[in-house]
């Protein structure tokens, strides 16, 4: 029996689990949203536009996520 080779760097695997964060995060958003909207079709608007900020917060995390692998991949 051979022993497998692992190639690559540890810190793509953690970015890898780190992302399940922000996709957790994006779901619970927008299904607060579809909630809030059947509860109240006249606040939809109101609702959307801070669930779109809300969205965007959440991906800034993971760009900035993705960004610190990078750099402390040649570490």
């Amino acid at each position: 029996m051979m022993a497998l080779e692992i190639t690559g760097d540890i810190v793509m695997l953690g970015y890898g689990l780190a992302t399940l964060g922000p996709g957790i995060g994006v779901g619970l958003i927008f299904a607060a949203v579809i909630n809030g909207t059947a509860r109240q079709p006249e606040a939809q608007s109101k609702l959307q536009s801070i669930a779109w900020i809300g969205f965007g917060v959440v991906e800034v995390l993971a760009i900035i996520g993705i960004a610190l692998a990078f750099v402390f991949q040649g570490s």
